[in-house]
C-alpha cells in the first residue's frame, strides 16, 4: 500500500495531467457549481414556472417578429436589442431575412439562459456567477455570428471575393497552429524588439540579484527633484508596459518632468525558482531596491509606484515599513492594484479551494505557472473580443489585425514560481488576509491602516482584472490622504494613457484622512469628468510632495560597490 505522501504525489500527478486538457481550470469546481444550481432550481417550482412563462412570452415575441417580417425583408423594429457592449449584430445586413430571425432567436435564448442561471434561491453567489459565466461562454460559442452560413457579412464577403477570404483564413489558421506548437509569438510581434523599438528609454542596470535587475534611467533635465521614483511593475508580465514606445512611455514622461526614475525588472522564473515566495519578492525585489536607491541618491525619501500585482506587493512592503518605523517612502502610487480581493471581478470565479488546489498541483509538477496556462482564464473573461471575434476576423474574413506595441507586450508574458503563486492565491485571493489584518510578515500581522504616507490610487473603468470599485476600497483600509483617479480604458490601456491619446478622460478627487467615506456610486456622480490624460495629475501631485530641484545623482555608485552593470533594458527582460 502506498504511504500517505505517496498517495498525495499520485493525486497531484493526476491533477497536473488533467490540467493540461482543461487550461488549468478545475472540472470539480464547475461540477460543484452546476450541482448547487441544478438542485436548487429543481426544488424551486415557482422559479421553474417563471422560466416556463418567460419561454412562452419570448416564443410569442419571436413569432410576432417573424410575422412582421412576412413578405418583407426586414421588420420595423426588433423584438430584443443586443446588450450595449455586444457589437456582433450591428451591420445592417443582420436586419435582412433570414439573418434577422437567426440573431433575434439567439438573443432571446441568451436572455432566457441568463434568467435561468440567476436569482435561484439558495445558490451561493460564487456558484451563481460561475453558472452564469459558463453558460454565457457556451452561448457565445453558438452565436450565429461565428459561422459562415449564418453570418451575412461573411457570406457577402465570400461571394465578393470568390472565397479568397477563406483561403487566407486557412493560411492564417495554419500559421497560428505552427506558432503555437513551436512556442513562437503571434504574427506581427516580431516588429517590436525589446531594446530596439520598445523599452528604449536610456538607462543603466545598476543592481542585480537572483530575482531582479534594477534600472536607473538617465536624466534628461539639467536639474531633478531629489526624491527619486521607484516603479514596481507586476511580475506576471515584463516591466516595459511602462516604457513602451517613446510616445507612450510613462518612464520617459516622468524623466522629462525632472524626476530620477528607477525600475524593477523581474526575472522570468524557471523550475529552479519553484521555492521563491512572496517574502522573497518583497525582500529581494522592493527592499533591496530601496536599499540600492539610498546608496545612490542618499537619504532622500522615495516616491514608490506599484502596478497591478506590483502595487499589492508595494502595499505589503509599505505597511511593513510603517510598522517597523521605516520612513524611507515619501508617497505611494497604486496603479490598478487591489488590497481587498472580495470584489476582484470575474477572476474570482476561478478562485476557490478546488481551483487553487488544482493550480497548486499543476504548478507542483512544473515548478511554475506558465504564461499560456494563465492566458486562457483572461481570454475567457472577454471571450467575444479575444476568442470568437478574433476567430471570425482571422479565419473566416481572412484578415490580420495590425499589432501595436501594447499588443506585442501582452504576448511577452512570464512564468510565476510555484510557492509564490500558491501563497498569493491562498493568502490574498482566497483568504483575503491582507485586507482582514491576517497577512503575516516575519511572523507578525501587518495592517494597511499603518500606512500614513500620501497615496495616489488609479482605477480603470473597464478593468476585468482589478475592477475599479475593488481598487477604490483602499479608502476603507488606509488611514492617510488618498487621491483617487478613475480613468477610461481597461487594466492596461487605461494606465498607458499618455497626453494626446484620443478619447481619454478621467475623474479625480482627494479624500483627507479625517474626511467621511464616500461610496463609489456617490463618488462617480459627485466628481466631474476631465478630458485627456491623468498623467499630468500624477506629476503635479508628485511635484507638490517633492523638494526643489537639484543636480542629478550619478548613474550607480561605483565608489560604493554599485557599478553600472549594463545598458537598459538589461538581460532579465530578454529571457523567454
Amino acid at each position: 500500500m502506498p504511504t500517505e505522501s505517496q498517495q498525495q504525489i499520485i493525486d497531484k500527478a493526476i491533477h497536473a495531467t488533467m490540467a493540461r486538457f482543461t487550461a488549468g481550470l478545475s472540472p470539480s469546481a464547475l461540477m460543484v457549481a452546476y450541482a448547487d444550481w441544478a438542485q436548487h432550481l429543481f426544488s424551486s417550482p415557482g422559479k421553474q414556472a417563471l422560466l416556463v412563462e418567460k419561454a412562452a412570452r419570448k416564443a410569442a415575441r419571436l413569432y410576432g417578429y417573424v410575422g412582421a417580417c412576412s413578405g418583407t425583408e426586414e421588420a420595423s423594429s426588433p423584438c430584443i436589442e443586443p446588450l450595449p457592449f455586444d457589437h456582433r449584430f450591428e451591420d445592417p445586413t443582420w436586419q435582412k431575412w433570414p439573418y434577422n430571425i437567426m440573431y433575434q432567436s439567439f438573443l432571446l435564448k441568451q436572455q432566457w439562459w441568463s434568467n435561468a442561471t440567476t436569482d435561484v434561491r439558495g445558490v451561493t453567489p460564487q456558484h451563481e456567477k460561475a453558472m452564469e459565466f459558463s453558460t454565457r461562454q457556451i452561448m457565445d460559442m453558438f452565436s450565429p455570428s461565428n459561422y459562415l452560413l449564418t453570418n451575412p457579412e461573411l457570406m457577402n464577403q465570400t461571394v465578393s471575393e470568390n472565397g479568397q477570404n477563406l483561403v487566407r483564413g486557412w493560411h492564417n489558421l495554419l500559421d497560428d497552429w505552427q506558432r503555437t506548437t513551436g512556442g513562437k509569438p503571434p504574427p506581427g510581434t516580431e516588429a517590436f524588439i525589446t531594446g530596439e523599438n520598445v523599452a528604449i528609454t536610456p538607462g543603466k542596470v545598476v543592481y542585480r540579484n537572483h530575482l531582479i535587475e534594477m534600472i536607473q534611467y538617465s536624466p534628461v533635465t539639467e536639474t531633478v527633484h531629489p526624491e527619486p521614483i521607484l516603479i514596481v511593475p507586476a511580475w506576471i508580465m515584463k516591466y516595459y508596459i511602462l516604457d513602451l514606445s517613446p510616445h507612450n512611455s510613462l518612464v520617459k514622461y516622468l524623466t522629462e518632468q525632472g524626476f530620477t526614475v528607477f525600475m524593477v525588472s523581474w526575472k522570468n522564473p524557471d523550475a529552479d525558482d519553484r521555492d521563491l515566495d512572496m517574502a522573497d519578492y518583497r525582500e529581494l525585489g522592493i527592499m533591496r531596491s530601496i536599499n540600492t536607491i539610498n546608496t545612490i541618491v542618499g537619504k532622500h525619501p522615495i516616491h514608490a509606484i506599484g502596478y497591478c500585482l506590483g502595487g499589492t506587493l508595494l502595499s505589503i512592503a509599505a505597511a511593513t515599513m510603517a510598522q517597523q518605523r521605516d520612513n524611507r517612502l515619501a508617497s505611494m502610487t497604486l496603479l490598478a492594484a487591489q488590497i481587498d480581493f472580495t470584489e476582484a471581478g470575474e477572476l474570482m470565479l476561478f478562485i476557490n479551494e478546488s481551483q487553487v488546489t488544482f493550480l497548486e498541483d499543476m504548478m507542483w509538477e512544473q515548478g511554475y505557472l506558465d504564461s499560456k496556462q494563465m492566458s486562457g482564464a483572461f481570454q475567457l473573461l472577454r471571450s467575444n473580443d479575444l476568442i470568437w471575434s478574433r476567430m471570425v476576423h482571422d479565419y473566416l474574413m481572412g484578415h490580420r489585425s495590425e499589432i501595436n506595441d501594447l499588443m506585442a507586450w501582452n504576448s511577452d508574458a512570464t512564468r510565476m514560481p510555484y510557492k509564490m503563486h500558491s501563497h498569493y492565491l491562498r493568502q490574498l485571493f482566497l483568504n483575503n488576509d491582507l485586507a482582514e489584518g491576517n497577512y503575516l510578515v516575519d511572523g507578525k500581522p501587518i495592517f494597511m491602516s499603518d500606512i500614513r504616507i500620501p497615496a495616489f490610487v488609479v482605477g480603470t473603468q473597464q478593468d476585468h482584472v482589478a475592477p475599479w470599485r475593488s481598487v477604490y476600497k483602499f479608502h476603507l483600509l488606509s488611514d492617510t490622504d488618498v487621491t483617487f483617479v478613475l480613468t477610461s480604458g481597461g487594466h492596461n490601456a487605461g494606465i498607458v494613457s499618455e497626453p494626446g491619446h484620443p478619447r481619454r478622460h478621467y475623474q479625480i478627487s482627494t479624500t483627507t484622512k479625517d474626511a467621511n467615506y464616500t461610496d463609489t456610486d456617490t463618488w462617480i456622480i459627485k466628481n466631474p469628468d476631465h478630458e485627456g490624460s491623468w498623467w499630468p495629475e500624477l506629476v503635479d501631485w508628485l511635484t507638490q510632495l517633492s523638494s526643489p530641484k537639484t543636480t542629478p545623482p550619478s548613474m550607480g555608485a561605483p565608489d560604493k560597490n554599485l557599478p553600472v552593470i549594463c545598458d537598459a533594458p538589461g538581460t532579465y527582460v530578454l529571457v523567454k
